[in-house]
């Protein structure tokens, strides 16, 4: 049987081994066990570098389920606030969980608020969104008080997602307990799991279930077809011109625009010709300062904006360059970089921008946006019209750097030359050093790098800057992760 040739010209089996041929990952091994490895080990580091984005399991339920304890039991540690009283989490937070082996996932939902949204919209806004965005469902209810009718909704909202379900009867602290799980089989969700996620009773039981749920890898969702349209995602605080922008690359009113801000709610896609190619631009809706403190649609915007990043490939920041650069303009490129996404800087209204504001509008950049100094940039005016040619080449530059592949050996040669001449400092008496490393993963590049002691994160910053110089990586976030060898000898 012929193995499946992928977009970038790999086999299919190369995947195995994250973005290592059989041929590369057979001598990479080899490698590693004349360094003194435990191969086993670096297998594990491969694999979790390579895989891409993990799969994301959602822990819903109405407020004061006891939804924060679990997903601190679930990580192992106490990271989500937890009170006892409704509403303490507001907005979803993810955190990087363990189980049996495998890693995945955990996002807890929260502001389910009465006072803000009415409890209908505010749980239906939450648990949509997080519901879409994840690969499988920890349904969590308080089997002490039973099925409520909020409890009903959420089942209403999972049944339409059609997501693997696993339902959570919390507050089980004892066997006596367990006949108030049983009746939460009348939800129709299947086998209740009784679990006392404050004393842990359970919860091992419960994994294990949510393991049979998770896929392996959650299924990519752009780019599917080979030679399909880009997806480019538009984002930007309210009112800073995204949908004057995709009319004006359209040619045409595709979207309404409006001085009031919020005039979008749900993504646009739109299917454009630009510069010879045919993209897909998503005009997305402003993300406000505080998503939780949004009425109505505007909070229910929000969310459905984070969702169009997650299945973009590139996100067009847009900046207002007549005001002021924010922490909000901040924090939308910081969401950005952590979905992973290529990543281009469009600065907005440059027409109407005097000498001086100019000169000011430089140093902010410099300033407020110099961790992403790599991304490229382009001024343009989404209103005449102006430097849109330079649109595209700026974002093909930052998928070509999304999707740039280093050969090990190249990097390798590349590493050593750079430890020599720049050794990590000593600390402790010791200076660990870099020993080898590999590219395991691309969109965006991921990198493991072995090493004889721990690497501080001012020379993994430092690594990152040399990796850009030498070898491109324009408008796309570098994942690097560091494995220290235990000990010395292992080698067999």
């Amino acid at each position: 049987m012929n193995d499946q040739i992928q977009p970038d010209g790999s086999a299919e089996h190369a995947y195995e081994h994250g973005a290592l041929g059989d041929a590369e990952y057979a001598e990479f091994m080899e490698l590693a066990a004349e360094e003194g490895f435990d191969l086993e080990d670096v297998e594990g580091a491969i694999e979790e570098a390579g895989h891409g984005p993990l799969p994301v399991l959602a822990v819903v339920g109405r407020p004061n389920v006891g939804k924060s304890t679990l997903v601190n039991r679930i990580i192992g540690r106490r990271e989500a606030v937890v009170e006892d009283k409704p509403g303490v989490t507001r907005d979803r937070v993810t955190y990087e969980a363990e189980w049996a082996g495998r890693r995945f996932k955990v996002v807890d939902t929260g502001g389910w608020e009465q006072d803000v949204l009415g409890i209908d919209a505010s749980v239906a806004a939450q648990a949509e969104y997080a519901i879409e965005a994840a690969d499988a469902v920890v349904f969590v209810v308080d089997a002490k008080v039973g099925a409520t009718d909020t409890d009903e909704a959420v089942v209403r909202l999972l049944r339409k997602a059609g997501k693997p379900v696993v339902l959570c009867a919390n507050k089980v602290d004892g066997p006596s307990g367990e006949a108030d799980a049983a009746y939460l089989w009348n939800l129709g969700l299947g086998e209740p799991h009784p679990v006392s996620a404050l004393h842990g009773r359970g919860t091992g039981d419960m994994l294990d279930a949510v393991l049979e749920a998770l896929p392996e890898a959650p299924a990519q969702t752009f780019a599917a077809a080979l030679g399909g349209p880009r997806r480019i995602a538009l984002i930007g605080r309210p009112n800073v011109g995204k949908s004057s922008l995709l009319n004006k690359v359209a040619g045409e009113e595709r979207v309404v625009v409006n001085e009031l801000a919020g005039t979008t709610r749900d993504p646009v896609d739109e299917l454009i010709e630009l510069g010879g190619k045919t993209w897909k631009f998503v005009d997305t809706a402003g993300i406000r300062k505080r998503v939780h403190l949004q009425q109505g649609a505007d909070y229910y915007a929000s969310l459905r904006t984070a969702a169009a990043v997650e299945k973009a490939e590139v996100a067009v920041v847009l900046i207002d360059g007549s005001e002021t650069i924010s922490v909000q303009d901040q924090r939308i490129v910081t969401m950005a970089v952590e979905a992973g996404r290529a990543l281009v800087l469009a600065i907005n209204k440059w027409d109407t921008l005097d000498e001086e504001r100019r000169y000011y509008l430089e140093r902010e950049i410099e300033t407020e946006l110099g961790q992403v100094a790599w991304a490229p940039r382009v001024n343009v005016s989404a209103r005449t019209g102006r430097h849109m040619e330079k649109l595209v080449p700026a974002i093909e530059a930052a998928l070509a750097g999304w999707e740039t592949r280093v050969p090990t050996g190249r990097l390798n040669a590349f590493l050593g030359e750079l430890v020599a001449a720049h050794p990590h400092p000593v600390r402790g008496g010791k200076q660990p050093r870099i020993l080898f490393g590999t590219q395991a993963g691309t969109k965006p590049p991921r990198f493991v790098l072995f090493a004889s002691g721990f690497i501080e994160a001012g020379y993994r910053r430092f690594i990152e800057r040399r990796l850009r110089e030498e070898f491109g990586f324009e408008g796309a976030p570098i994942h690097i992760s560091v494995r220290v060898r235990e000990k010395r000898g292992k080698k067999k």
